[in-house]
C-alpha cells in the first residue's frame, strides 16, 4: 500500500504572509505520505530561488525530493512543482519533465517508479488552458507509463462537469473542499488515477496547523497496486 498526496505551498506564505517554511513542513510531517506532488516550491520572479528549503526537508519529513533540474540551480522545482518521497522510493526513482501547452508557462512533472507512474500537475488559471494540458499529459502517460498511473495537483478547475474530458479513462477524485485553506468552499485539488489500482481511503487534510501554513489544504488518497 502507498499513501498518496498533494500540497500547494502558495510559496510558504500561508494565505497572506510571512514567509514559514517550517509550517508547511510540519503538515506534510504530520500527513505522512509515501508520495507527495508539490507545488509552488519556487518563488516566482528573478532566479526562482526555492521557497521550501530543500536542506531541511529530510531532517523535518522523512522525506526526499526528486532530482529536477530547475530553472536555475537555486531552484528546488521545475515550474514551481517537485515531488518528495521516502528515500528507499527515491532509489528506484527516474523523473522526466513534461512541457505543458497554455498562455502561461507550466510544465508537469513525471516520476516513474516499478510498477506506478506518479505525475504532478498545476494546471493553468485559464479553462482552455486546462482542456490542452490534460490533453498532452495524457498522450504522454500513455508513451511513457505502463499501466499503473497516478496524476494529482492543483488542477484549478472548480467545477466536476467540465475541463476534465481528456481524463475520461480515469478515475477522477476531488476528496472534499480545499481552497481557501482558512474555509475551504472549492474543489480545486484533485487525483486521477488508473481504474486497476484499489483506492482504500482519500481525505483532506487540516491538522498541524494546515489552515495557516498555505492557501490550500493537502489532499491524500491510500492505494493498493495490484
Amino acid at each position: 500500500m502507498l499513501k498518496l498526496a498533494s500540497y500547494n505551498l502558495h510559496k510558504c506564505r500561508g494565505m497572506t504572509g510571512p514567509h514559514a517554511p517550517l509550517r508547511n513542513l510540519a503538515v506534510i510531517r504530520a500527513l505522512d505520505p509515501d508520495i507527495i506532488a508539490l507545488q509552488e516550491v519556487d518563488f516566482r520572479y528573478g532566479v526562482r530561488p526555492e521557497a521550501l528549503p530543500r536542506k531541511l526537508i529530510q531532517a523535518e519529513t522523512g522525506l526526499v525530493p526528486a532530482d529536477i533540474y530547475g530553472t536555475t540551480d537555486s531552484s528546488l522545482g521545475w515550474h514551481g512543482q517537485t515531488i518528495l518521497m521516502r528515500p528507499h522510493l527515491a532509489e528506484q526513482a527516474v523523473l522526466r519533465r513534461l512541457p505543458l501547452p497554455g498562455l502561461e508557462p507550466r510544465g508537469a512533472v513525471a516520476l516513474r517508479l516499478p510498477g506506478l507512474t506518479v505525475i504532478g500537475v498545476h494546471l493553468g488559471l485559464a479553462r482552455s488552458s486546462r482542456r490542452a494540458q490534460l490533453a498532452r499529459i495524457s498522450a504522454q502517460a500513455s508513451r511513457i507509463a505502463e499501466d499503473h498511473i497516478v496524476l494529482m495537483g492543483d488542477f484549478n478547475e472548480w467545477r466536476d462537469d467540465r475541463g476534465l474530458e481528456s481524463l475520461a479513462g480515469f478515475r477522477i477524485i476531488a476528496p472534499g473542499p480545499s481552497y481557501p485553506a482558512p474555509l475551504p468552499q472549492l474543489r480545486l485539488d484533485r487525483m486521477a488515477l488508473s481504474r486497476n489500482l484499489d483506492v482504500l481511503d482519500t481525505g483532506v487534510f487540516n491538522q498541524a496547523g494546515a489552515r495557516e501554513a498555505s492557501d490550500h489544504l493537502p489532499i491524500w488518497a491510500r492505494i493498493r497496486m495490484p
